[in-house]
């Protein structure tokens, strides 16, 4: 009887808060009253660029647009008798743009679009406006590959990005490889979706202007019970977090991911043949693992990266202080800021001295204007992979 009763009772309270809800949903939906369209952020055929959200109960809807907190721009939205706010910019010159909603205060993505930037906290959006490197071309397309592989150094399953090149064919000569790594806070899908490494290489490679190649995107963080970076402060970052989870990140590339590469693809083991780079957090994992195995890299990339100016590793102090060692290794060593960086500017301006200083050969390229942004770190690449294996 009591379990009859208790039967009952679970029903009868399950009734009445699907009552609730469906009398609490009275709004209709989008495609309801007029096509989804209509509820959607989209770029017109002038490259000018409607942003629309649907917030029928909102007071105020603000899209913010911009990649730093230095360039944000606040443009307050119009509520249309569906319920959707609307503001539609200037005409764009052709690129991927970043932007979020504030709907009464709250930061959010826009829920329509599945545009999102790839982010281990996702509040921030993407657009692409054509017209630049990072379309989609009619050219021979590369191919994009997901492994996923037993990190014996982390104990764990991980994945990768790796992109290869159109035709490529494991029985030809062995190709070079690229291993890039994204910045702190993102995602492997950050070099993917946001970098669009794939686009500018196959448009790249299709105007002669690279050479064919393999671009492996590991994962930055390591996530250890040590080296999580959500365990840590920000103002800790720095003092606590980087240098243990590059420390692993270097002993996963060299004994997990690049012997992983080898068996797979029919890829090139000499260090003229192998690069590495990397943008912010990123940026000190490949200078770690470049300067650390000078048997393993010839060419090394660094886009607004954390360097060794304020996160010091002992083995590259060392290295540091042979810069022949370093010239006979590196047949490239590129430095990228923006102008405007407040994160990474006293890294890599600091280590450029540091570098001229002891006449260690480097290109450094400051970018007028921007910050610690992918408005950088993509035209970064883009030269950067133009450089390699020549």
């Amino acid at each position: 009887m009591k379990k009859i009763s208790l039967t009952l009772a679970v029903s009868l309270a399950l009734g009445a808060f699907m009552y609730q809800a469906q009398a609490a949903s009275t709004l209709p939906g989008p495609g309801e009253n007029a096509p989804v369209n209509q509820f959607m952020t989209q770029v017109n055929p002038d490259n000018t660029v409607t942003f629309r959200l649907w917030a029928p109960e909102a007071k105020t809807v603000n899209v913010v647009t911009g990649a730093t907190d230095e360039s944000h721009v606040t443009h307050v939205m119009q509520k249309d008798a569906n319920g959707v706010w609307t503001w539609t910019s200037a005409a764009m010159p052709g690129n991927l743009y970043e932007y979020f909603y504030e709907v009464d205060g709250l930061r959010t993505i826009d829920s329509g679009t599945p545009y999102t930037k790839p982010q281990r906290q996702v509040n921030t959006s993407l657009m692409l406006v054509p017209g630049s490197l990072l379309d989609v071309r009619n050219v021979p397309h590369g191919e994009l590959h997901l492994l996923t592989y037993h990190s014996r150094e982390l104990n764990a399953e991980r994945q990768i990005y790796v992109w290869t090149p159109p035709g490529y064919n494991a029985t030809k000569e062995p190709l070079p490889v690229l291993y890039y790594y994204h910045g702190f806070g993102d995602t492997t899908l950050s070099a993917i979706n946001q970098g669009r490494i794939p686009q500018m290489m196959d448009n790249l490679l299709a105007e002669g202007k690279v050479k064919p190649m393999l671009v492996v995107v590991p994962e930055t963080e390591t996530d250890t019970a040590t080296t999580t970076p959500e365990s840590y402060r920000y103002a800790d970052i720095r003092s606590q977090f980087y240098l243990p989870n590059a420390t692993l990140g270097d002993r996963e590339l060299i004994h997990d991911i690049i012997p992983l590469i080898g068996q797979r693809y029919n890829v090139r083991k000499d260090s003229a043949g192998r690069a590495i780079a990397g943008l912010s957090q990123g940026g000190y994992q490949a200078e770690l693992s470049a300067l650390k195995h000078p048997e393993s890299f010839g060419w090394l990339g660094l886009f607004s990266g954390v360097t060794t100016v304020t996160v010091p590793d002992e083995k590259v102090t060392q290295r540091l202080a042979d810069p022949q060692s370093i010239n006979q290794q590196l047949r490239n060593f590129t430095l990228v800021i923006g102008e405007k960086d407040e994160v990474t500017g006293k890294d890599i301006k600091g280590l450029k001295a540091q570098l001229d200083k002891q006449g260690i050969h480097n290109d450094y390229t400051v970018y007028p204007g921007l910050g610690h942004e992918m408005d950088v770190w993509r035209p970064a690449y883009a030269e950067f992979v133009q450089k390699l294996f020549k």
